[in-house]
């Protein structure tokens, strides 16, 4: 399922790359889709990574890899054709489209363990306060799933807003650039971008106002990465 925004991005990534050889910068693909701002790129391009069709790969200029293409442009057949969804968009979010709900998809029920904090860390997270239905598209491989409600921003820029839900695969691994639960200090919770270096780990929020938090690797613990995020407007 594709927002119409979110379709003509993919076809502009795609053409560039097959031109040029490398994906065009943000500032090119605001032009090319007339949004107002980078922030709306922002929030397609992790719409698009988190439906699968590319992926972002860390410290390195313009890298966004291309995964797989919708029949429509040409990719392979997965037993689906995804939905381009016309129309106009929310006040909320005017750059990205409004998703159409899905009736016929399959749903789980996950546990919504608490809140997490996107911006100061809080006390950890260990109790269900309620259950939140989500479609079986989102849920990411093997093991355990579970939902947080999110509390500041933090994360703004990697289109996590505060309100938001997050879909949590339990892991105690993480690759660099993966967004994740972490434990500090068997304390608190907090929803960041991982990095580890040289036995320290880098917490990096996704809003300029916050600063890096930079610990010893023995202070965090990975309670999970994200997978998906649920909006409700």
């Amino acid at each position: 399922m594709l927002t119409r925004k979110q379709l003509d991005l993919l076809e502009f990534i795609h053409k560039r790359v097959q031109r040029d050889g490398v994906p065009p910068s943000f500032d090119e693909m605001k032009e090319a889709l007339d949004l107002r701002s980078k922030s709306g790129i922002h929030r397609l391009i992790t719409a698009l990574e988190e439906r699968g069709f590319i992926r972002r790969l860390a410290h390195r200029a313009r890298a966004i890899e291309i995964v797989k293409l919708p029949e429509s442009m040409g990719g392979e057949s997965s037993g689906f054709t995804p939905r381009v969804i016309e129309g106009g968009a929310t006040p909320r979010d005017p750059d990205v489209g409004v998703p159409m709900p899905v009736e016929t998809a399959q749903a789980f029920d996950l546990p919504v363990m608490g809140r997490i904090a996107a911006g100061v860390p809080i006390e950890a997270i260990n109790q269900v306060s309620h259950h939140v239905a989500v479609p079986g598209s989102m849920m990411s491989g093997q093991g355990n799933h579970y939902a947080l409600e999110v509390r500041g921003d933090s994360m703004i820029d990697a289109g996590i807003n505060d309100g938001d839900v997050v879909v949590i695969r339990e892991t105690a691994a993480a690759d660099n650039g993966d967004i994740v639960v972490a434990l500090v200090d068997d304390q608190e919770a907090t929803l960041k971008r991982f990095f580890k270096r040289k036995g320290q780990i880098e917490l990096v929020a996704a809003n300029p106002a916050y600063e890096t938090r930079v610990l010893p690797d023995n202070r965090v613990k990975v309670q999970g990465r994200l997978v998906g995020l649920i909006r409700t407007y």
